[in-house]
C-alpha cells in the first residue's frame, strides 16, 4: 500500500519491520489501536543480520506455530568447544533440552510475522525511510520518504524498533545507545560445503578464536550453515572479519566450505537501557538492548518486548492517554520479565570474557565428566560454578 496524501494519521506508528517491530503492529492492532508499520528495506527480512537461531519454546511463548517454510533446520543437541579443541557433546540422546529449537531462514520468517500484523489489520509500508520527527500535542509528526514521495505521519504513540542504532529514540532525547564495550561487532558467512561431524547440532567456540565473544556454526542444511563471530572491538585491534577469516581456515568443518552470503552489524550486549519509554514513544528490540548478553540471541526476547510494546500502546490509545506515566507500564513490564535474567547473564559474560584460554580448556574438561539432566543457558552456569571455585565466588550467589 502506498498513499498518495500528504499528511497520514494513525494511533501507532511502528518504525522497523524486523520480528520485534511486527510483533509491536501485530499486538496492537490486534488490541483495537490503528497501526502503520513502516520498513526502510525494499523487502522485509533482507538483508539478515543474525544467526538465526530461536528456541521452540520461546515461539510457543508468543503463541507462535513452527511453519516449515521458514525452519531451516530443526536442532537436536549442542557441541561446546574450548581452544584446545576438547568438546562437549549435549544431545537429545543423552540430556533433556528444555531450550532445543530450530534454525531460521529469517528472510521468510520476517515476512511471515510482518504478514501476521497485517492480517490484524496492521497497513505495511515498505521501502519507506523515517528521516525525522518532531513533538506536538497530538504525539509525534514523522517525516518520511517512500517512493520518491516526501510526505508526513501524524501518529499518537510512536514505537521505534529501528535496530541497536536506533534514530528514533535518540530523536525523542532518550539515551539508549549502549556504550562500546557492550556492542559487539559481528560478521557471519552463509557458507555451502560446510561438513561439521553433526549438522543436527549448532556448534560453539571460545576463547581468543573471538575476543570477547565467541565463534559459531549453526547448519540449515546437510552441507549449508551460518559460520560466524562476535567480538568487543575495545579489546582487540583486528577486526570480526579478519577473526572470522583465520577461523573458516582452521576450522575443520569450513577448510573446505564456500561462502555465499555475508553480514554484518552491531549486536548491543549490555543488557536493558535505564529507560525504554517516554511521552508518546515507546522503544523494542535491538533498539532497547533486549538481548541475552551472554547468548547475543535477541529474536525471541525482541518479539516479547514488541509483543508487551503493542498490548501497552492499544490500552493507552484506548485510554486517551499516550503520556510518560502511562507508557512507564511497559518499562515495568519488560524488566519484570527479562531484566533479572538479563542482569545475571551479564555478569556471567563478564566473568567469561576474562578468562584465558588454558581456563577454558579446563573447564571443558571438567565438563566432560559431569551427567547433565538439561541443557540451558542457566544450567550451563550452574554446572560452571560446580566445576570452577573462581566462578563459584563471583557467580554463586545468582544461580
Amino acid at each position: 500500500m502506498i498513499f498518495e496524501a500528504d499528511l497520514i494519521k494513525t494511533d501507532v506508528l511502528v518504525i522497523g519491520a524486523g520480528p520485534a517491530g511486527s510483533s509491536a503492529a501485530k499486538h496492537a492492532s490486534k488490541n483495537g489501536a490503528e497501526v502503520i508499520l513502516i520498513d526502510r528495506k525494499s523487502e522485509i527480512g533482507a538483508p539478515k543480520r543474525c544467526a538465526e537461531g530461536v528456541s521452540d519454546k520461546g515461539l510457543e511463548s508468543l503463541g507462535i506455530k513452527l511453519n516449515p517454510r521458514w525452519v531451516a533446520r530443526q536442532l537436536d543437541g549442542v557441541r561446546l568447544i574450548a581452544p584446545d579443541s576438547t568438546d562437549v557433546w549435549l544431545t537429545s540422546d543423552k540430556v533433556n533440552l528444555p531450550e532445543a529449537g530450530c534454525i531460521l531462514e529469517r528472510k521468510v520468517f520476517d515476512k511471515h510475522m510482518a504478514m501476521d500484523a497485517a492480517r490484524e489489520g496492521t497497513k505495511i509500508l515498505i521501502k519507506t525511510l523515517a528521516t525525522g520527527m518532531q513533538k506536538n500535542d497530538n504525539g509525534y509528526l514523522v517525516d518520511v520518504e517512500s517512493f520518491g514521495k516526501k510526505y508526513q505521519i501524524q501518529a499518537s504513540i510512536v514505537i521505534a524498533a529501528d535496530g541497536p542504532e536506533t534514530k528514533v529514540a535518540r530523536w525523542a532525547g532518550l539515551k539508549t545507545a549502549p556504550k562500546a564495550k557492550d556492542m559487539e561487532s559481528a560478521v557471519q558467512f552463509e557458507m555451502v560445503g560446510v561438513e561439521m561431524e553433526d549438522n543436527n547440532a549448532i556448534e560453539f567456540y571460545f576463547g581468543s578464536v573471538a575476543p570477547g565473544g565467541y565463534a559459531w556454526i549453526f547448519p540449515k542444511g546437510d552441507d549449508i550453515a551460518n559460520v560466524g563471530l562476535g567480538i568487543l572491538n575495545t579489546i582487540t585491534d583486528k577486526t570480526a572479519l579478519e577473526y572470522l577469516l583465520d577461523f573458516i581456515k582452521v576450522c575443520p568443518s569450513t577448510k573446505n566450505a564456500q561462502p555465499v552470503e555475508l553480514n554484518v552489524g552491531g549486536d548491543p550486549v549490555g543488557g536493558l537501557p535505564k529507560k525504554m519509554y517516554a511521552d508518546n514513544l515507546l522503544v523494542v528490540g535491538d533498539a532497547a538492548g533486549q538481548v541475552n548478553p551472554l547468548t547475543g540471541g535477541g529474536i525471541i526476547s525482541g518479539m516479547t518486548g514488541g509483543m508487551l510494546a503493542g498490548k501497552v500502546a492499544a490500552e493507552a490509545i484506548i485510554e486517551k492517554d499516550c503520556s510518560n506515566k502511562k507508557l512507564k507500564k511497559y518499562d515495568e513490564i519488560c524488566r519484570k520479565e527479562m531484566g533479572k535474567s538479563m542482569n545475571k547473564y551479564l555478569k556471567v559474560k563478564d566473568y567469561l570474557m576474562n578468562l584465558s584460554d588454558d581456563e577454558l580448556n579446563n573447564i571443558a574438561v571438567a565438563f566432560k565428566d559431569l551427567d547433565f539432566e538439561k541443557v540451558s543457558a542457566s544450567e550451563l552456569v550452574k554446572q560452571l560454578i560446580k566445576v570452577s571455585p573462581a566462578a563459584l565466588l563471583k557467580l554463586g550467589k545468582l544461580f
